[in-house]
This record gives C-alpha cells, structure tokens and sequence, in this order.
C-alpha cells in the first residue's frame, strides 16, 4: 500500500535526476526531499487555521466556496511552503550553479511534500486504496512533479537570468495558480456532481497541458547546459 503511494515519487524523482546532465550531490537533493517532507506537518495546521477562518461553518458549499479553498486553503499555503524550503535549500547551496538545478531541487522539494500527502490519502482510503493510488500516481502526484518545475525554472531564470521584482514574483504566483487551478477542478465534484463531472474532463486537458509545459522547461534549461 505505502509502496504504490510512493512509486510515482521515485519514478518522477529518477526522471528528473537523469535528465540532469550535470548530477547534484544525492546528500543535498536529500536535504531537499527532507524539507519537502517536514514541511508538510506546519503547512497542514496552516491550512486547518486558514480553512477554519474562511469556513468556520464547514465545508465550502457552492463552487465559488470551493474554488476559494483550492487557491486559498490548498495552493498558497503549500506553494508558499515548498518556495521557503527551496530558498533555505540554495540560499547557501554551492552546488547550484547551473540552469538545471533550481528545477533538480524544486522537484525534490515537491516530491517529498507529494510523498507523504499521498501516503496519507492511500491509507485513509480504506479497501479503495488502490483506486486511490492510481488516480493520484496519474494525477496529483504528477501535478506536484509539474507545479516544482514551475517554480524551479522560474527560480532559476530569476537567480541566474535577471533579478527583478516581477520574475521574483513568478516563482510564487506561478505555481500557485497552476496548483491552485487544478485544486478548484479536482474539488468542484464535491459540491456539485454534473460540473465535477464536466470538470474532471477539463482536469485531464489541464493536466496535459500542465506536463506538456512542465516537460518545455526542462528541456529550455538543459539547453542552457
């Protein structure tokens, strides 16, 4: 059961890796799985008390109410986490020094907050639990793996291209509205079944489009190799 939780983790986390032509030392892509993996533990009380102001009478009822909770509960908490952990990761990191890295570490960032996230929804999912891990290892496990590649790529251009205000600002608004996007269709169902069901048809181009976007970074910053 763990195991098919965390084997899109792996099989994402080697992708990347090998797609690196010039690999990171495995102690300081382990301090970013690591930060991605603690991370999660404030994050979720985060999320408990932002979740509690904003519908302190339950759970959103209409789609505008799930909408807000996508990008306001889910999206900027956690995008703003995993930003905070990728910052204390290459603040000091003299290893990064290469296009490539900042979507390297970005990933492993984002694959250890996905690890423990879909850990935990495979074993609260009961005798479900295998549907549960493949939607997820299809989905949101890869939604993860394409919002760190946003952000890293958007780290890098602004580390190693141009320090301005306006691309310091995409490395936290841009995955927040892919993240946040793919939250608010992922979770229209619950409110309401005939949009959900329209939604999750829109979910699966979104998450297409998403890799497609994702995949044309990574090959942008291998080039710069």
């Amino acid at each position: 059961m763990i195991l098919a939780a965390l084997l899109p983790v792996i099989v994402l986390g080697a992708y990347i890796y090998f797609r690196d032509p010039v690999k990171e030392p495995i102690s300081w892509l382990l301090r970013a799985l690591i930060g991605g993996i603690i991370i999660c533990i404030p994050t979720a009380f985060v999320e408990l008390g932002i979740s509690h102001v904003l519908f302190w009478q339950g759970f959103p009822s209409t789609l505008f109410g799930t909408t807000v909770q996508a990008f306001f509960v889910a999206a900027v908490p956690e995008e703003a986490a995993k930003l905070l952990v990728l910052w204390l990761v290459l603040r000091r990191n003299p290893y990064f020094d290469e296009h490539f890295d900042g979507i390297v570490y970005a990933v492993c960032v984002g694959l250890g907050f996905a690890a423990i996230e879909n850990v935990a929804y495979v074993l609260q999912s009961g005798e479900g639990w295998l549907t549960v891990a493949a939607m997820r290892a299809l989905l949101a496990v890869p939604g993860h793996y394409a919002f760190a590649i946003i952000m890293g790529y958007c780290y890098s251009i602004y580390h190693f291209v141009e320090r301005t205000p306006k691309n310091a600002a995409k490395m936290f608004i841009m995955p927040v509205m892919a993240h946040g996007v793919y939250d608010a269709l992922a979770m229209s169902g619950s409110v309401d079944p005939v949009a959900g069901g329209i939604c999750f048809f829109v979910l699966i181009f979104f998450c297409i489009k998403l890799q497609k976007a994702a995949q044309k970074r990574v090959q942008a910053l291998v080039n710069k190799q």
